[in-house]
């Protein structure tokens, strides 16, 4: 029975030593995809960082030159709004200038709707001033819009 035992003990020593060298070479194994993983998340980073780098660099330069949030000035209220925030985080004299242009058209066409008679004067008068002032937007050039547009510059100056 002894001669069992010390064959078990044997088979079992054995079976244990395999499994401590199994163990030993997963663990190794796991370091190295550890590692690997590793280089992958810097590598994966840096490129985020980079695309993330050269996003900013592209949105300020869609909005540097106030083009655009002159042009979303000019589409409605909402239009307008919007233009008003993306010019507050980045002051730009052109799309300022357009952003009070479109104010003061909108305030008119507010006004005279009240009025009878005039109101539908005043919408065509207003329609010719938006139009004017949509496509000196788009061609990138300052054209304040007729009667009251220098009017409109100075009253909301503070924009």
């Amino acid at each position: 029975m002894s001669e069992d035992n010390n064959k078990l003990r044997d088979d079992l020593d054995d079976m244990l030593g395999d499994a401590k060298e199994g163990a030993r070479k997963a663990a190794a194994k796991a370091e190295e995809i550890g590692q690997e993983a590793k280089e992958k998340a810097k590598e994966f980073a840096g490129e985020a960082k980079e695309a993330a780098k050269d996003f900013a660099d592209d949105a300020k330069e869609v909005l540097s030159d106030g083009k655009n949030v002159a042009i979303i000035a000019h589409i409605t209220l909402i239009g307008w709004i919007i233009a008003i925030v993306m010019n507050s985080s980045n002051k730009n004299e052109f799309s300022s200038f357009y952003i009070r242009q479109v104010l003061g058209i909108f305030l008119l066409l507010f006004v005279c709707s009240f009025i009878p008679f005039v109101n539908l004067v005043a919408w065509l008068v207003a329609l010719i001033m938006w139009i004017m002032s949509l496509i000196g937007a788009i061609g990138g050039e300052k054209k304040e819009v007729f009667l009251l547009g220098s009017q409109f510059q100075s009253w909301f100056k503070s924009l």
